[in-house]
């Protein structure tokens, strides 16, 4: 009874009917014709992973990232210089530390927000998405000290380290993508719910460093940081306090003016006739949240199986491009 309950409450609070699509731009890229982003959709994070991993075509060395990170960390202001994170201190472009750099002075280096001997994996150290130019100083300070929580700006307590308010997201946004491209721990470096957390606090400023980071690094390592393009996908894969959302959100409204019918339901056969004017897949789920049925519906197909289907209630869960709608299923 427990879990019928649960399910039906699924229904009352809309968890199952919205969904968010990406822009035509990003379209594309993160496949949405197949993909459903949706809290529902409890593969999200693997097939989000599926993406960047997928995408990511290069592999630079680490002396590589010289020619690419600073035009990342552009300054809004200026082309020539180069934003700093934690400090946000603004210094030409030219000025990164290198025996191989003829310039001087030599201002600041490469931070790896997820330390570099915490990774795990090789590739990961040249992995333009976490790195940040940052001056060589607090870089010395940051350490590989996990991150913790505060306010004001960026400072070192117990061999903890707070970012500062106006960097919390970005930092955020970075741990989240090196756990879903590398599978890296979040209790190395901080906690989930702290990240969840400065991720909503902080949100990207559009047409911001961190879009023009994403621009950039896809452009020289061909994947995306998928947070960063929106944060609320963080809050569909882990929950927490609900982030920016940057894409457009279908409800059921938008749904049902296709006016979609569904007989015979209570149903005592083996098939449920769903008329739609447009393509629907159609996932069925039992009182547990387990997904039972999955089928794809056209104007040719227009029956939805369910002969392996035992007696019981049912969440039938409807999706065309215009969104998702649940209806109870009952089958006697």
């Amino acid at each position: 009874m427990k879990h019928i309950y649960q399910l039906f409450l699924l229904l009352a609070t809309g968890v199952f009917s919205q969904t968010v699509v990406p822009p035509a731009n990003l379209s594309t890229y993160y496949d949405s014709s197949n993909i459903e982003y949706s809290a529902s959709n409890s593969d999200l994070y693997d097939e989000l992973a599926t993406i960047i991993i997928g995408s990511h075509s290069t592999f630079l060395t680490y002396g590589q990232r010289h020619n690419f990170l600073y035009d990342a960390d552009t300054s809004s202001n200026d082309p020539n210089n180069v934003t700093l994170i934690y400090s946000g201190d603004v210094q030409p472009d030219d000025q990164w530390l290198s025996g191989n750099n003829p310039n001087t002075p030599q201002t600041y280096n490469t931070e790896h927000v997820y330390p570099r001997s915490l990774l795990g994996s090789g590739t990961a150290e040249a992995d333009l998405h976490l790195l940040r130019a940052c001056i060589i100083s607090v870089n010395s300070l940051r350490g590989n000290d996990p991150f913790r929580d505060g306010s004001g700006n960026y400072f070192s307590s117990n061999n903890e380290f707070f970012p500062g308010n106006d960097w919390r997201g970005d930092v955020a946004r970075i741990i989240m993508y090196v756990n879903l491209r590398y599978n890296e721990p979040f209790t190395d470096v901080g906690s989930l719910a702290l990240f969840l957390e400065w991720n909503a606090a902080d949100p990207v400023v559009d047409n911001g460093i961190e879009d023009n980071r994403n621009t950039v690094i896809s452009g020289a390592q061909g994947n995306r940081n998928p947070f960063v393009d929106n944060p609320y996908l963080a809050t569909l894969i882990w929950g927490g306090t609900p982030a920016q959302n940057r894409w457009t959100v279908l409800s059921t409204e938008d749904f049902e003016q296709e006016k979609i019918k569904v007989y015979p339901n209570p149903v005592q056969g083996n098939e449920v006739t769903i008329l739609s004017n447009k393509a629907i897949i159609a996932e069925v789920y039992d009182v547990l949240g387990k997904k039972v049925k999955k089928q794809n519906l056209t104007s040719n197909q227009k029956k939805l199986n369910i002969a392996n289907l035992k007696k019981g209630v049912y969440l039938l869960r409807l999706k065309t491009d215009n969104g998702i709608v649940t209806k109870k299923l009952i089958k006697q």
